[in-house]
Order: structure tokens, then sequence, then C-alpha cells
């Protein structure tokens, strides 16, 4: 499992209705050892650092150049990945306090 954070990178999601929301990605997860996919975690743009804010995450597969990609929702009942992507989370947050 590694992390990234080097630099904050954003995300455009479009939701049915063709709106655009941006979206800021705290990390991401390499989970292709265990689970055959990568995940990222991130949290709408905007927000003050001050603010709590509800972070969303998501399995995701980059295209050939890596500009864009799908998103896949984390099946509620995956236990492992959750606990997993929960663990990376936390060894991240213990950094960022220190």
């Amino acid at each position: 499992m590694s992390k990234h954070n080097e630099s904050v990178d954003v995300i455009t999601l479009i939701d049915d209705d063709g709106n655009e929301t941006l979206y800021k990605i705290l990390m991401t997860i390499d989970g292709q050892k265990e689970f055959g996919k990568n995940y990222v975690l991130f949290y709408p743009a905007g927000v003050s650092n001050d603010e709590e804010v509800e972070l969303l995450a998501y399995s995701f597969l980059e295209n050939e150049n890596g500009t864009q990609g799908k998103l896949t929702a984390i099946d509620k009942d995956s236990d492992a990945e959750w606990d997993m992507i929960e663990e990376v989370f936390q060894t991240f947050m213990d950094e960022e306090l220190d």
C-alpha cells in the first residue's frame, strides 16, 4: 500500500444533470496487490482548513495518459477494503499531526 500527497490535485465530477463540482484529492492509495485496484480520497474544493468536511472514497482506473479515469463506488459490504482505506488514512492523519 502506498499513498500520494505530493501536490494538491483536483478532479471534477459531473452529476447526472451535467453539473460540475470541483474536488481536491487528499490522497490516493495503491491497492493493486490486495484488491486489484487503486483508491482515491477527496473532499469538496473551497473549504477552509478548519472546516469539517466529509471525505469521499472511490476506487479508480486511470486512462492511459493519467489525466482522466473512471471512479467506482466501493462496495459497502467490503469490510476488508474499508479497513485498509481506514488504516492508510489514519496513518496519514497521524503523520500530518506530528
